[in-house]
């Protein structure tokens, strides 16, 4: 299934960094970025989780909580973000129910080979849990930056 603007968010409720929970009848009222990576500590993953981290005020004083969702475990995510010193929510989506309600569970290639992964895609939530906005493929440079100026709208 595809996740478009306009559509109701798929439910979810995850293990986080740190050792917490989150879920999204949790946030009820509030903004939610949900952004979508691949793999903890990869160079394309780890820029863009810095770069989530660098807005992370202005995205508070806009009134919008920012979680990463992998299908890491709750450790390496601890790990993580530790290393790259990254202040945005890591949430684990380990038996990947969430990536697949997301539809971001994908068939991708790489020189030639063909596997599943997680697409690199970002979901911006308003606080009725209505989905408002959805990047695709993400290319990661200025991608922070522009979910910021998104939420003028929200």
């Amino acid at each position: 299934m595809t996740i478009e603007a306009g559509m109701k968010a798929p439910a979810f409720d995850m293990a986080t960094d740190g050792g917490g929970r989150v879920s999204l009848d949790g946030l009820k009222g509030k903004t939610v970025v949900l952004y979508f990576y691949p793999k903890a500590d990869t160079p394309g993953c780890t820029t863009e989780g810095q770069d989530f981290t660098a807005l992370a005020e202005q995205f508070a004083a806009a009134g919008a909580v920012v979680i990463g969702v992998s299908r890491d475990p709750v450790k390496k995510l601890d790990r993580f973000k530790a290393k790259r010193e990254l202040g945005v929510v890591l949430a684990s989506d380990e038996d990947g129910v969430v990536t697949e309600a997301y539809g971001v569970w994908v068939e991708k290639q790489l020189y030639g080979r063909v596997y599943m992964g997680v697409e690199r895609a970002t979901f911006l939530i308003d606080g009725a849990g209505q989905v408002v906005r959805v990047w695709r493929k993400v290319s990661v440079k200025g991608h922070a930056q522009a979910v910021l100026g998104a939420l003028s709208g929200v």
